[in-house]
């Protein structure tokens, strides 16, 4: 059996512990399997905390109430709405809108006749009628106030930018494990307390504070999971963490149409993700991340309980580099390190990558939440089509875990987000009347930024070092979250400016994000790099596959 021994610049020994794994303790073993199994709920559950709000805050349709026909318990739809309010049916009428009194006729037989109003005029409602109360809408009064209304996703969003580089210093100071659990938990009482509260601005403020503080959990538990298994795996445990996601989504999707009523549906989302606070105690540390740190012993125990789960030893050899890695690092006296944007400036490769990459990220939150949004606008059942949405992601995470170790990260990524560009041109510019080959396109658009969007996180990880992986890895996604602030606005955009801008822009956004793949180094077949040093060599080894 081969040493795990690597040898530093300084010229002590050291611990390669994608070695370990490879011919060891095992790269994907029971142990690690159990691992991702369990990363999986608080996975799942952060997809319940992203999407619920699409739910609660979902309009309700809604019509004018009109004093001399509505009793104490006005219906919605009545059979003599038409009368009173512009329409053209009684499933179709203006739900912000009705014509002006000619009369103050009361109305003592049900029928409100249309003789009591002026129908060659109109005027906005004083007051609403709503077709249910499921909504935040119903119990804030906010029934055409669209702007109060939308602004709630886009304001949340900047939360979920805020969070990154506070879980990725977390994370990268205290742990993978801290960062899952403190962000979990946030997530949970937040979100519970979101529940109870009886106005807008409370509502939109804890909305803010829960993703600040607790909306990290996804990406921790990424990072832990593809740190623990070996290179070939890779892309497995990654793909299966945004398949979790979507398959979390779809799970919210029934929930929600299960529960309608949006206290209780928020009580029965959250209440849950309280109990993943027990991982501190459950789950393991990242090995990388202890190693990268000088806990030799910690990592040592550690691997020496994956070796016993997945039915390996450690081998004697092994041990002996941990325990002298460990002695030696008692004795060096490690200097204080710069600041971390002034290593990043030092090295050309790392700053270039922390340039390049975010626009990737960008593209990616821009194009996924933008055609998530504008889904919603189906005709057919809400909670359907927020199902079929979703689902139709997980087909393209598992294509990216198919070609990504067959044909290379670049490849992929390259494909993907070109044929996500070719199929925005060709939706915008569809002329009317080919509607199925339009949902064709639709959806193999959504299947592609979905593709790309799992290879993104695997190859940004394989970019940057282990000791700065989460911080690197947070700032890329950090900004990329520009692109889910700037989705919500797209439906606008449509109605002001011109229909297909919201695809013309997603399809150049994908088109140059494409290109700028070209510019970084491929990733398949190397090894994690554990230090900058090493993650600059990665531009210097020639790539393994070619487009």
């Amino acid at each position: 059996m081969s040493s795990a021994k690597v040898e530093s610049q300084d010229g002590r020994q050291g611990v390669d512990l994608d070695q370990i794994l490879i011919e060891e303790v095992g790269q994907f073993g029971r142990y690690q399997i159990v691992t991702l199994l369990l990363a999986a709920f608080p996975v799942i559950f952060s997809a319940f905390a992203s999407g619920e709000y699409i739910f609660t805050i979902a309009r309700i349709p809604t019509r004018c109430l009109i004093p001399q026909c509505d009793g104490p318990n006005p219906e919605y739809a009545p059979s003599w709405v038409l009368n009173a309010i512009p329409g053209t049916s009684i499933d179709s009428f203006e739900n912000c809108e009705r014509y002006v009194n000619s009369t103050q006729g009361t109305d003592v037989s049900g029928v409100c006749p249309a003789a009591w109003f002026d129908t060659s005029r109109t005027e906005s409602c004083q007051d609403y009628v709503y077709e249910n109360t499921n909504t935040i809408v119903y119990d804030f009064n906010m029934a055409c106030d669209e702007w109060r209304r939308s602004q709630i996703g886009s304001i949340r969003t900047i939360g979920t930018l805020l969070v990154l580089p506070i879980t990725g210093y977390i994370s990268d100071r205290w742990g993978r494990r801290v960062a899952l659990t403190i962000n979990a938990f946030n997530t949970g009482w937040i979100g519970l307390v979101r529940s109870f509260v009886n106005s807008y601005e409370w509502f939109l403020a804890l909305e803010v504070i829960e993703s600040t503080v607790g909306s990290g959990a996804y990406s921790s538990c990424y990072i832990l999971v593809t740190e623990l298994v070996g290179p070939k795996y890779r892309v497995i445990a990654g793909a299966t963490m945004s398949t979790m996601f979507a398959l979390g989504q779809v799970i919210l999707g029934f929930i929600a149409w299960g529960v309608q009523p949006w206290r209780t549906l928020t009580q029965v989302l959250y209440v849950p993700q309280l109990l993943v606070v027990s991982y501190f105690w459950i789950l393991s540390e990242s090995v990388r991340w202890l190693m990268s740190k000088g806990r030799y012993e910690e990592s040592e125990a550690i691997l020496k309980k994956v070796a016993k789960t997945n039915k390996k030893k450690l081998s004697e050899k092994s041990l002996q580099y941990f325990r002298s890695t460990a002695d030696a690092d008692k004795l060096v006296e490690k200097p204080k390190e710069p600041w971390l944007p002034i290593l990043v400036f030092r090295s050309r490769a790392i700053l270039f990558r922390c340039v390049v990459s975010p626009i990737w990220w960008v593209t990616n939150t821009l194009v996924y939440y933008g055609m998530s949004i504008n889904a919603v606008n189906l005709s057919g059942n809400q909670y359907l089509n927020y199902v079929a949405v979703t689902a139709i992601e997980i087909p393209g995470y598992w294509t990216a875990i198919l070609l990504l170790d067959r044909i290379g990260r670049k490849p992929v990524l390259i494909i993907g987000y070109w044929l996500c560009a070719a199929c925005q041109f060709a939706f915008a510019f569809m002329p009317e009347g080919n509607e199925g080959l339009s949902l064709a396109l639709y959806l193999i658009g959504k299947y592609s930024i979905a593709m790309v969007l799992t290879s993104v996180y695997v190859y940004t990880a394989e970019l940057y070092p282990t000791k700065y992986r989460h911080s690197l890895f947070a700032f890329s996604s950090m900004v990329g979250r520009l692109g889910s602030i700037t989705a919500p606005l797209t439906p606008a955009l449509a109605l002001e400016i011109w229909t297909s801008l919201p695809s013309v822009l997603f399809g150049s956004f994908a088109l140059l994000s494409g290109l700028l793949i070209f510019t970084t180094p491929e990733t398949l077949g190397t090894k994690l790099p554990d230090t900058i040093e090493e993650a600059e060599q990665l531009s210097k080894k020639k790539p393994t596959t070619d487009l």
